[in-house]
């Protein structure tokens, strides 16, 4: 074990299906490191960073994909914690502050952008409901500058006029529109890169990355690892184990139990709501310090969220809308839009499983958001709950648990000055050859994609916004194994289900030749 303070140059961030062979080829029956990772999603990653960043030998396995759970399917907000402030969550609505500058600023400022979200003050706002929300987000601006975050990173909130409300967000209903509210949050270009940005990352320190690996029998300080491709096992042990399966940990650690909330989302075109730049945030009728977001994302599209929703029984592995809360994410947003959306409109959904503790009583939406580090019986170290946002903050949590269970020689945690493969200032990124569509998905990386052949660099379909090149280097650098990985996770095509069959010829042509 090494303590080098930089990764040594031989070292490279790039996965693939022949790095993952090898590591796998290494890693003989028996083999024995510090410290083994199970789960492949944003904690999981995370862990496996924070871990191999202190000098530890690290071993990431994940049974499916990177960010193939939960982590793909959020809202994509860096969310600096307003919600959790008003419900007297003090702790965690300033964690997420903290962790929410900490990627805008050092770890990851080329994947996460200021978005303006604008309230639209309407006849029918009460004093009372403006009060309030102006209240909340002079309260964020408290908590952004307790973060430390300047201004000129996020800026602070302020009241527009109704014009500026209709140039921000077009469709927004005109009829009794008399001004509106606007905040700063960050917005994720993609939360599925985040995650896979990070397992990179990890890889260049020296972390072993396996995807399509499952992990049985799992105690404290060994497991049998499983090549799900081939169905190979061996054995493996380690000095601490850390479960970071999320909504399926009780399947690692059967003492855990979880009560999964489910967030579902809409996708619709960008265009229908006049190609917004800001996020129309709409209070839910009935409800205090509950909105939906109309949030504009990559590849023309806006993602319309987010619903709160019980999710008992069996963990689905990719979780689907209900009916019901489709109708009410639309019969929501229509309050405020001036021509309102039908079921037409929608182009696809997605939805996602909070992996909360079980405390008790109460809906889901009241549930903590606070996240545990537990440790079993066999010294499993276990951390889950909390949420995107605060993954480094969790990481950092169960690392220091593990090393101090295990009595491992590991320096202190590095993550939150630690930037991830990509990652540069926007003046400098302003100084990379690239079009601006490949800087936001892969900051100076984007130079390498730019370079490719120009036969390389037309979109890949009509109206998708995704080159060939961008799928050879998923697949040369960011581990994608098979077209799923190449339009579910690497790219975010496969949410409209028409764009993926558009999309389908293209990446299968990528792995014909190999």
């Amino acid at each position: 074990m090494t303590h080098s303070s930089t990764p040594p140059a031989s070292r490279s961030s790039a996965l693939n299906a022949a790095r993952r062979t090898r590591e796998l080829d290494q890693l003989s029956d028996g083999a024995r490191v510090d410290v083994l990772v199970i789960g492949g999603g944003v904690t999981g990653v995370g862990v496996a960073l924070d871990a191999a960043s202190r000098g530890l030998d690290v071993v990431l396995v994940e049974k499916r994909d990177l960010a193939f759970g939960t982590s793909r399917w959020s809202s994509k907000l860096a969310h600096g914690g307003l919600r959790y402030l008003a419900s007297g969550n003090v702790g965690i609505a300033r964690e997420s502050a903290v962790e929410r500058g900490i990627l805008m600023t050092r770890t990851a400022p080329h994947l996460v952008r200021a978005l303006p979200q604008l309230v639209p003050v309407l006849d029918s706002t009460t004093l009372f409901g403006k009060s309030l929300v102006r209240t909340g987000f002079l309260a964020g601006d408290l908590l952004r500058a307790s973060a430390r975050t300047p201004s000129a990173v996020l800026p602070r909130s302020r009241t527009v006029r109704a014009d500026r409300v209709v140039e921000l967000t077009p469709a927004v209903r005109r009829d009794g529109l008399r001004g509106g509210l606007m905040a700063f949050d960050g917005q994720l270009v993609d939360d599925a890169r985040l995650v896979v940005s990070l397992a990179r990352t990890a890889a260049l320190h020296g972390a072993k990355v396996l995807t399509r690996t499952g992990a049985y029998d799992v105690t404290g300080t060994s497991a049998t690892l499983r090549d799900e491709l081939t169905g190979a096992e061996l054995s493996i042990t380690a000095r601490a184990v850390v479960n970071a399966a999320g909504v399926w940990s009780g399947e690692i650690d059967p003492s855990i139990t979880l009560r999964p909330s489910r967030g579902t989302h809409l996708v619709l075109p960008a265009e229908r709501l006049g190609n917004p730049t800001a996020a129309l945030t709409v209070p839910i009728p009935g409800e205090t310090n509950r909105f939906v977001f109309a949030l504009p994302a990559q590849l023309g599209r806006v993602y319309l969220g987010l619903t709160d929703e019980a999710a008992p029984g069996p963990v689905p592995d990719v979780p689907e809308a209900s009916e019901q809360e489709i109708d009410f994410l639309l019969d929501t947003v229509n309050t405020a839009l001036e021509v309102p959306l039908r079921r037409s409109d929608v182009l696809g959904t997605f939805a996602g499983l909070r992996p909360l503790l079980d405390t008790g009583d109460g809906s889901t939406a009241d549930l903590s958001r606070n996240h545990a580090v537990l440790r079993s019986d066999t010294g499993l170290v276990s951390v889950v709950g909390g949420k995107l946002t605060t993954y480094r903050k969790m990481a950092e949590d169960a690392v220091d648990a593990a090393v101090a269970a295990a009595g491992l020689d590991a320096r202190p945690c590095r993550t939150r000055a630690l930037p991830l493969v990509g990652t540069a200032t926007p003046e400098a990124l302003r100084q990379v050859s690239a079009p601006p569509a490949l800087l936001a998905r892969y900051g100076t990386e984007a130079a390498l994609i730019a370079a490719a052949d120009p036969e390389l660099l037309a979109p890949i379909a009509e109206g998708v916004d995704v080159t060939r090149a961008e799928f050879e280097f998923a697949v040369t650098h960011e581990g994608a194994l098979d077209v799923d990985d190449l339009l579910d996770r690497r790219t975010r095509i496969g949410l409209v289900p028409a764009d993926r069959a558009r999309s389908l010829a293209a990446a299968e042509a990528v792995f014909e030749k190999r």
